[in-house]
């Protein structure tokens, strides 16, 4: 599997391994196919169950189908760590290019290319159902175009990606809480060690929480070093603990410190 290497805010490269077309694929067609049940059985419960006008009711069509769908990728991604539904049950997720999770901003970018990807779900409303056909064709070549970019860019990025700054990478498993910068804390007896952490920045903490994952996937403890002497020195702090707990107590600062605020 192709692996990409991503400089961090730290001066640290990661190693990520690009996400497999045919992964890609499959978590494309996943949110393909429940995009268009949702279109179907909200039709169905509005204008087949409920008996609703159709005509007369082009608001509600639009408010209750139209917008969903056109948020759903942008949402999930927000809401999943960079993962939609598709992507979830693949193990592939939207990371940036700093190895850090993307922001609201990348994410926004990456989900106004849909507009080119998804032609058909965004005219469906004012076309009769033999039209929909030819959309679906449209959506075909669109996707071609997509392939063609994926293929030639050298990070396998499409389209939303090179204007984010974020690539697809592969995950070992299921994300869960631990696989982001939050985390359980008991917060009747903690006790702060590093308040200094709060001048990091989110990117930062992104960041820290990447280098602990690569040192426990490959047993690298270079990196988590290497980001320790970093981050004494800037936030001008002295710790007898490991270069990993280190870093691990540093996050969790930040997560007691972040939900009290």
């Amino acid at each position: 599997m192709p692996i990409i290497q991503i400089n961090t805010v730290f001066n640290i490269d990661l190693e990520f391994e690009i996400a497999p077309f045919h992964k890609r694929l499959m978590a494309y067609i996943i949110d393909f196919v429940l995009l268009i049940i949702y279109l179907y059985s909200v039709k169905y419960l509005l204008y087949g169950a409920l008996d609703i006008s159709m005509s007369d009711n082009m608001g509600l069509d639009i408010i209750l189908i139209s917008i969903p769908m056109l948020l759903y990728s942008l949402l999930t991604e927000l809401w999943m760590n960079g993962q939609t539904i598709g992507k979830k049950l693949m193990n592939i997720r939207v990371i940036s290019l700093d190895g850090g999770e993307p922001t609201l901003g990348q994410y926004i970018l990456r989900w106004i290319t849909k507009f080119f990807e998804w032609p058909f779900l965004f005219g469906y409303i004012i076309l009769s159902t033999g039209s929909l056909n030819s959309y679906i064709f449209t959506t075909g070549l669109f996707g071609l175009a997509v392939v063609i970019i994926i293929t030639v860019s050298k990070k396998s990025q499409r389209l939303g990606d090179l204007a984010a700054g974020t690539v697809l990478v592969a995950t070992k498993t299921d994300l869960t809480v631990a696989d982001t910068v939050f985390m359980n804390v008991d917060n009747s007896n903690y006790k702060v060690t590093f308040p200094e952490v709060m001048r990091l920045s989110d990117n930062d903490i992104n960041t820290i929480k990447s280098v602990l994952t690569q040192d426990k996937k490959r047993n690298n403890h270079d990196i988590s070093t290497r980001v320790e002497y970093k981050i004494k020195d800037v936030l001008n702090i002295q710790s007898k603990l490991s270069s990993v707990d280190f870093l691990e107590k540093l996050l969790e600062d930040y997560n007691y410190l972040a939900t009290k605020e």
